[in-house]
């Protein structure tokens, strides 16, 4: 859950630089939103989770 939510809170303020910067219009990013929307409720959402958690685990796993 943690995880989950600093995902989309990254995502959310990219996005909010993105429409500020000029680089994405309102449009855009109204669209980008409803796909993830829309994404979020067919078969590859655990799909997409999955790999997400792996990428975390394997970042989580890397000491320096």
């Amino acid at each position: 859950m943690a995880i989950s939510l600093s995902v989309v809170l990254l995502l959310g303020i990219i996005l909010v630089v993105l429409m500020r910067g000029g680089t994405i219009k309102a449009g855009p990013a109204v669209v980008a939103i409803l796909f993830g929307f829309f994404l979020a409720s067919t078969g590859m959402a655990d799909d997409i989770q999955r790999f997400l958690n792996s990428i975390a685990e394997t970042i989580n796993s890397i000491q320096f």
